[in-house]
């Protein structure tokens, strides 16, 4: 399902027009980013969290040089679904 598909289909099911529908996701999608960008988590109930994570610096081996390298530390996106979506995707049912 693309972005318009999903837009269209949240449309109906919220009694709004598209245009509306999209300014609302947008502004949602917007308030995450600043958020996650401040490194807080955002938890939505029955999907899951976004958090942001520092990896830490690391070795790693070009595989067909052998050189050895420095990786350095950053910061990564991470999501964790909740229980009930992974039951959802798992089973292929709503379990309420």
């Amino acid at each position: 399902m693309n972005n318009k598909d999903f837009m269209k289909m949240l449309s109906k099911e919220l009694g709004r027009t598209v245009e509306e529908t999209s300014i609302l996701a947008g502004k949602l999608v917007s308030q995450m980013v600043c958020e996650l960008q401040e490194q807080k988590s955002v938890c939505i109930q029955e999907l899951g969290t976004f958090e942001v994570k520092k990896k830490m610096e690391r070795v790693s081996v070009i595989p067909s040089t052998g050189q050895r390298i420095l990786v350095p530390p950053k910061l990564v996106l991470g999501f964790r679904p909740s229980v009930s979506l992974k039951d959802k995707v798992k089973y292929g049912r709503e379990n309420n």
